[in-house]
């Protein structure tokens, strides 16, 4: 990951541009990390992760709801209860 201040952007921001499109960059502020500036391939990949991560963690919980008992006959009915 690329470091940099934000007056280092703002002087070279077509280099900024670049650089982020090949890697994460870091914009500082003083003493403190502001934003992290990503490529859209980049973006879209990490995006892409957290959607399979999160399926994943449905279908294990679903899995573990069923081996408890859970059915879509009893959740229709918990839900029609507190709906």
């Amino acid at each position: 990951m690329i470091y940099l201040s934000a007056s280092e952007v703002k002087r070279n921001f077509a280099e900024f541009l670049d650089q982020a499109q090949k890697e994460p960059v870091t914009i500082q502020g003083q003493d403190e990390d502001l934003v992290v500036v990503l490529s859209v391939v980049e973006y879209q990949r990490l995006k892409g992760l957290l959607k399979r991560e999160f399926q994943e963690f449905c279908d294990q919980v679903g899995k573990e709801a069923e081996a408890k008992g859970m059915t879509e006959e009893k959740l229709s009915l918990f839900s029609e209860h507190f709906s």
